[in-house]
């Protein structure tokens, strides 16, 4: 069995849509600390402890029991009582709590003495009313003024806090339960419990919740009532719509599995035009928000599982595009967002996050996405309601991207409050030069010029649909420019690779990094050079084993502990290893598939976290966590959905009904099945498995003449073969069954 790792801090997070709270391990919040309840970018509660005649108790266990459910266990050390010593383990407390709206908390303690005993049960709440951005930054600054009223009749306790028209209010409930009135003193809720040998005490504690005027009621049911909640049973009926697998490989399946159970975790329910939309919230706890780059790049991954996710994000965000120029926001007519928060601080504009748009690669990714969802799913109607957006998109792309005319993109923020680097590397070191030193100025990283590559011929197949055969003829032209325009600018012959970036004085950054595998997801590499791009992606300096790091072991900034230049992000890698697979690598998208199958093997629960430390596999060591790290993260659950799709060669065409595959299956994944697989409204069973050193594939339910073998791997020069359409069916390179053989055939050779 694999050593198990914990990522992060030992803590208990529960969350559900954007309420989460983040405790010890002992369920208390300890101050001062980043921990506490959450509600929409307000901490709510900044500290909470619980004691028996003044002490406290003693942890036996606790943790979560699903994403928005935990239980504590404690029990007593010795204290004295009015009626004499109360003797170490002779109470059991039990805390219950669920978040459904705000939070309920169940307060059970047993006599398991033999004597009676009488004490007084204390809960100590407070609550600091911190703007999340001011709590992870530990310089917390009180604006406003906070109130506290208590009800003996109602037996409820108000905590406010108000800054001009900026209110947020805790409201605590304490009456329901066993026992007298609750008091409140000395910031105290206190109870007096009396228990005879064997008996057992009960109280619900109800954490209302307001925004303003806007109040979020929290379940009155109990913590054992929350697996059968109304939350709950669409938690459950969602994972059961989705595209499950087996196999015979217990390991990658426990991963995909803990992948879905994250991404059911992560949905975030946001108010779209008319109706209630789910978005892939970004990550647990300090990314329970829409942000654009991470909702649209998990959204891709997930489109063999839950297509659907592409839908809401693409209506989200297509309603918070930026229609006029706004510098603090780094917003641009046409610009999709980065990132929306609903703070104290967001509410006052002190940061730009009202949403802010500093990222530039969320425009390009908005139209991979929207052309990707629309083959997924055959709706014409979603690319005809989102045209709109799509073309501002575009138009954002050639006036604003490209900010100096040579037809390539760059970013530089124009806010005071802006990030320097505005990829998904996006931390402030993130970009450097072969010597460590820092590249300042307007950047035109290598992946962006892919997205852009990419979107353009996508874009071109969904004027084709559309019937503008002008404007799909003017995109692919474009993609051919950039296409010839990258790969002459880009490339280094000297050093044999791509270069990271070009900087302000359009000199190459030359520094190697995990970003040009993101150039073969996205086409833009040319075909001749693709080995020597992989081949390099694989050495030892950049291949840690546990996947590709973000910079190569070799250059002078690398730490394998640091955020991006050094430690290995498994969404990464699944961009990469699904780049490899389109170039026709199959062993290598296979390797990488397996390191970060492997690395999560290691992690508790199998649960892939954000990123991980860089350091070098071998027999004797496993994956070390990165301090920090958001766990469950969206593109890190959904990592195994796309390693999966580059291993069986997944490709949809719900618009002319059909589904490709071309799989390639290694030798330690010898099989899969995989269970309603959607194409549009249509359903699949799929089995696949290896026959010697070929895959075979039989289509168990559904309609097997849909589903046809073609090659997932790009052929010829991508600038004369019609650029790379996006229209598998329409392209030489298909391959149909016989109709005799249609539920079953043989992939090319795993290499």
């Amino acid at each position: 069995m694999a050593y198990k790792v914990q990522v992060g801090p030992s803590q208990i997070a529960i969350h559900q849509g954007q309420t989460v709270l983040v405790t010890e391990p002992d369920g208390q919040v300890n101050w001062p600390s980043p921990r506490g309840l959450y509600f929409r970018d307000t901490r709510m509660i900044s500290a909470w402890a619980i004691y028996a005649n003044g002490e406290p108790w003693d942890l036996l266990n606790g943790g979560a029991v699903s994403h928005h459910a935990a239980r504590i266990f404690q029990t007593n050390h010795a204290f004295a009582s009015e009626d004499g010593p109360i003797a170490a383990r002779t109470l059991g407390l039990m805390i219950g709590r669920h978040i459904d709206g705000g939070l309920h908390e169940d307060i059970d303690i047993t006599n398991n003495g033999r004597t009676p005993v009488r004490f007084n049960l204390e809960i100590a709440i407070r609550a600091d009313f911190a703007d999340i951005f001011e709590v992870r930054s530990e310089h917390i600054v009180r604006r406003g003024r906070i109130t506290t009223t208590w009800s003996g009749a109602r037996q409820t306790l108000r905590m406010t806090y108000r800054n001009k028209d900026f209110s947020r209010e805790l409201i605590v409930h304490t009456g329901a339960g066993d026992g007298g009135p609750a008091v409140n003193a000395n910031g105290r809720i206190s109870f007096d419990i009396a228990l005879k040998p064997g008996q057992a005490w009960h109280r619900c504690l109800i954490y209302d919740l307001a925004d303003g005027g806007k109040q979020l009621r929290a379940s009155r049911q109990c913590t054992h009532a929350s697996a059968t909640s109304d939350h709950a049973v669409k938690v459950d009926e969602w994972q059961r719509t989705v595209l499950k697998i087996t196999s015979s490989n217990e390991e990658f399946y426990r991963c995909y599995h803990q992948g879905i159970q994250d991404m059911a975790a992560l949905r975030l329910p946001l108010r779209g035009t008319d109706h209630m939309v789910f978005v892939p919230a970004a990550g647990l706890p300090w990314f329970v928000a829409l942000f654009g780059r991470d909702s649209l790049i998990v959204s891709l991954q997930t489109l063999i599982v839950y297509p659907d996710f592409a839908a809401g994000a693409l209506e989200i965000l297509g309603q918070y595009q930026a229609t006029q120029r706004d510098d603090y926001r780094d917003a641009e007519p046409g610009k999709i967002p980065h990132e929306l928060r609903y703070g104290e601080l967001a509410h006052f504009r002190l940061i730009p996050h009202t949403p802010y748009y500093g990222t530039a690669d969320a425009t390009p990714l908005y139209l991979v996405a929207l052309h990707a969802a629309w083959r997924a799913t055959g709706d014409r109607g979603l690319i005809e309601r989102h045209l709109a957006t799509a073309e501002a998109c575009l138009t954002w792309i050639d006036e604003y991207g490209d900010r100096d005319g040579d037809g390539f993109q760059e970013y530089q923020t124009r806010s005071s409050a802006g990030y320097e680097n505005m990829s998904w590397k996006d931390s402030g070191d993130a970009v450097v030069y072969p010597d460590g030193t820092l590249v300042r100025g307007p950047k035109a990283l290598c992946e962006l010029q892919g997205y852009v590559f990419d979107a353009w011929l996508r874009m071109a197949e969904i004027y084709e649909e559309l019937g503008d055969k002008r404007h799909a003829s003017r995109l692919r032209n474009k993609a051919a420019a950039l296409f010839k325009a990258f790969n002459e600018t880009f490339w280094d012959e000297d050093s044999g690779f791509y270069a990271y970036a070009l900087d302000g004085d359009k000199k190459k950054v030359l520094s190697v990094v995990s970003n040009i595998g993101h150039c073969l997801w996205s086409g833009i590499i040319a075909p001749e050079r693709a080995g020597v791009v992989i081949k390099r992606l694989m050495r030892g300096d950049m291949w840690s084993g546990w996947g590709i790091r973000t910079l190569s072991g070799d250059h002078p900034a690398f730490n394998p502990y640091n955020y991006q230049t050094g430690a290995v992000w498994p969404h990464d890698n699944a961009l990469i290893a699904l780049g490899m697979r389109r170039y026709g690598f199959a062993a290598e998208a296979a390797a990488v598939a397996r390191d970060i199958s492997g690395a999560a093997s290691h992690f508790l629960l199998n649960q892939l976290p954000e990123l991980y430390g860089g350091l070098q596999r071998d027999p004797t060591n496993f994956p070390v966590q990165y301090l920090g790290a958001n766990v469950p993260q969206a593109w890190a659950a959904a990592s195994p959905f796309m390693l999966l799709q580059a291993i069986l060669g997944l490709q949809q065409d719900a618009p002319r009904g059909k589904l490709y595959v071309d799989p390639a299956l290694p030798d330690w994944l010898p099989d899969v099945t995989l269970i309603d697989l959607r194409l549009g409204r249509r359903r699949f069973t799929i089995r696949f498995w290896r026959d010697g050193k070929d895959t075979l594939f039989k289509v168990l339910s559904g309609n097997a003449a849909v589903v046809e073998r073609m090659s997932i791997v790009i052929s010829g020069s991508l600038a004369t073969t019609e650029m790379q359409s996006h229209a598998p069916a329409r392209t030489p390179r298909a391959r149909r069954s016989a109709p005799a053989a249609r539920t079953s055939g043989k992939s090319k050779k795993t290499e």
